[in-house]
């Protein structure tokens, strides 16, 4: 395919299968590809120094020539774990709200879940690393990915984003998508996603070589929080979302996927 293409993607736990099917799948040859947070992701899309990459949903108004071009992602169908608001007192006693700095597309979901959801209006405040664990007691603080996990024995109350949202909507969620800013052809997409297939095939695999590492269950992780697939029922919430925070998913912004049912 000539020049590789430049590919990014989040350095959490939920992308591990897609990076394991990258890495070992046929596309490996046509790609470089590099982790970093979610929210660096869609800058290095934003900014041309990527080509394709899974970024925050929330980011796709602000990313030029933004098409989402696969049939996964991460997202959830109720709880996820690892996107979660953690205080010390019931959500309705807080005041302010600490917004994580590695975020973008939860941090959009919190807001709606708010407002809509909890009837709520505090006031949010910016972070900086280290920001988790400096709560008082009538703030809250918005953690993503697997740092989320170490959190729930230092706060009495977690409130996960994921739960919420299907309790709101009665829809699962979509965090990240692949996104691309140039044009690819079918043959390469077709091969991505087939790698992206053998990486989510390979679960049961990498828990067993990544179950050391953590402390909490791999196998309820990948298996009952997160939901890969990108369905029908999940464009559809992810319509809603966007609409939400002000911006209309376009036809020619989506390749023609493989639906699956909901």
């Amino acid at each position: 395919m000539g020049e590789k293409l430049k590919l990014v993607a989040v350095s959490y736990l939920n992308t591990k299968p897609f990076m394991h099917g990258l890495e070992n799948g046929v596309i490996l040859n046509d790609i470089d590809c590099q982790v970093d947070t979610p929210a660096n992701c869609a800058d290095q899309l934003m900014n041309g120094q990527a080509d394709i990459g899974l970024v925050p949903v929330a980011m796709l108004p602000h990313i030029p020539q933004a098409k989402i071009i696969s049939d996964f992602c991460i997202g959830c169908d109720g709880a996820v774990g690892t996107v979660a608001l953690f205080s010390n007192q019931p959500i309705e006693k807080l005041t302010e709200i600490y917004l994580d700095y590695q975020s973008r597309s939860s941090v959009q979901l919190l807001k709606i879940l708010v407002k809509e959801y909890w009837k709520l209006n505090p006031t949010y405040l910016e972070s900086k690393p280290g920001f988790e664990t400096t709560a008082t007691a009538n703030q809250g603080v918005l953690v993503i990915g697997d740092r989320a996990m170490d959190l729930e024995e230092k706060y009495q109350y977690k409130y996960d984003l994921g739960e919420a949202w299907k309790q709101h909507t009665n829809l699962p969620f979509v965090f990240a998508a692949w996104v691309s800013t140039k044009e690819v052809t079918d043959e390469f997409l077709d091969r991505f996603n087939a790698s992206l297939a053998i990486g989510l095939d390979c679960i049961p695999t990498l828990i067993k070589s990544l179950d050391n590492r953590v402390h909490f269950s791999l196998t309820k992780y990948y298996k009952e929080y997160l939901s890969f697939d990108l369905t029908a029922e999940k464009f559809k919430a992810l319509n809603i979302f966007l609409n939400k925070i002000g911006f209309q998913l376009e036809e020619r912004m989506v390749r023609p996927l493989e639906l699956g049912e909901a």
